[in-house]
């Protein structure tokens, strides 16, 4: 994986995404309401519950989720040492294949680390 690849990826969903709304605007506006009402603060914050949503994205192998979350999460101010203890959890959880997804998790990490930086 190439530097810079979770931005290309996301470039590309985003831009799919904005596509698929114009054919199917009730079905994105719906599913971007689930988001904002599941992932607004609570009693967890909405930090806590992206790490969340980037540990089931790296369990069940999603590498648009994982580009997408990783990229919230650097936004917010996500330290290496947060997303190493949500990479542990997810390898806790789903094992091998998320020990393998952990690692497009870092680089995301790296590639939005440093888009942040320049």
């Amino acid at each position: 994986m190439q530097p810079g690849y979770f931005k290309e990826l996301n470039k590309n969903v985003f831009s799919q995404l904005r596509q698929f709304k114009q054919g199917q605007p009730k079905v994105m506006d719906a599913f971007n309401q689930l988001a904002q009402v599941a992932s607004a603060d609570g009693v967890l914050d909405k930090k806590t519950k992206e790490m969340m949503a980037l540990g089931i994205a790296v369990a069940i192998r999603c590498d648009d989720c994982i580009g997408v979350h990783v990229q919230s999460l650097v936004r917010m101010g996500m330290t290496r040492g947060e997303l190493e203890e949500v990479l542990a959890t997810a390898v806790y959880m789903g094992g091998g294949p998320s020990l393998m997804y952990s690692t497009h998790a870092l680089q995301a990490f790296d590639d939005f680390s440093a888009a942040s930086k320049e």
